[in-house]
């Protein structure tokens, strides 16, 4: 928590440390555990404070593909806006107050940075992850060659031909030029 009633106006850093302890305080959190450092800069204005927050570290997670532990990097910023208000706001970067309001817990915010930093797909490098678990997971897999098939970025291109997505408007042999009979008629109507 952070009073921000006694702050002057201008720019105020802020940093936190965190530990294990913090993310032990959110419940089904997909962070077990960190080291991670947090900057907060608020810069207090008359109606409002911006709060730039940043992070770097290290947190444990969960691997995709195995799900033992696995440490990742993490590093983000963004920029958030707090104002003393009692109309609401849809905007999401935009954070309402009560007019009555005197301090700011900056807790959600932070776990909320360092969870949109975390990668989108957390797994081992190549051979790291536990064996017993990836062959259970092969005899269940219904095309295992498939699995060979993904990279980082998705479905390599080199599996896909040009052939494979041919237009079907080019038959030849449907006068209609491949529209479906039922809106063929429907052109005749006037």
């Amino acid at each position: 928590m952070i009073p921000f009633i006694g702050l002057k106006l201008g720019s105020h850093t802020f940093e936190f440390d965190i530990s294990d302890a913090f993310f032990e305080e959110f419940e089904y959190s997909i962070i077990h555990s960190g080291d991670v450092h947090v900057d907060l800069v608020l810069e207090k204005k008359e109606t409002m404070m911006i709060g730039t927050f940043s992070c770097e570290g290290v947190v444990s997670a969960n691997c995709d593909r195995c799900n033992d532990p696995l440490n990742v990097p993490v590093k983000g910023s963004f920029q958030l806006v707090f104002k003393l208000s009692t109309e609401e706001s849809d905007d999401e970067t935009l954070i309402v107050l009560p007019p009555e309001a005197y301090e700011l817990d900056v807790a959600p915010h932070m776990y909320e940075l360092i969870t949109v930093s975390l990668p989108v797909r957390m797994i081992h490098e190549e051979g790291a992850c536990n064996e017993e678990m990836v062959e259970a997971l092969n005899q269940y897999l219904l095309n295992p060659q498939d699995e060979e098939e993904w990279d980082d970025e998705g479905w390599d291109d080199e599996d896909f031909d040009d052939e494979d997505w041919e237009d079907e408007s080019d038959d030849d042999d449907d006068p209609d030029g491949g529209i479906d009979p039922r809106w063929s008629v429907l052109k005749n109507l006037n």
